[in-house]
């Protein structure tokens, strides 16, 4: 059985908003400076929204409403 911060996660990734998206299209398959980002990766008790792993970066966005559920 999965925890519930994983399954939030998968929801959150699997619904992203404008800005999110926009965002993913620059980060994806390392095309920022080879740098390798994961979206709404769970890190408890908390989702960020983008995270390097490697260089310890977290990039959250605030873009204004999202229906939480």
């Amino acid at each position: 059985m999965k925890s519930p911060l994983i399954n939030k996660a998968r929801h959150l990734r699997n619904n992203p908003t404008l800005s999110e998206k926009r965002l993913w299209n620059i980060l994806r398959c390392k095309r920022l400076n080879g740098f390798k980002f994961r979206r709404k990766h769970p890190i408890y008790p908390y989702i960020v929204d983008f995270a390097c792993l490697s260089n310890g970066l977290i990039i959250e966005i605030y873009d204004g409403y999202r229906d939480w559920e």
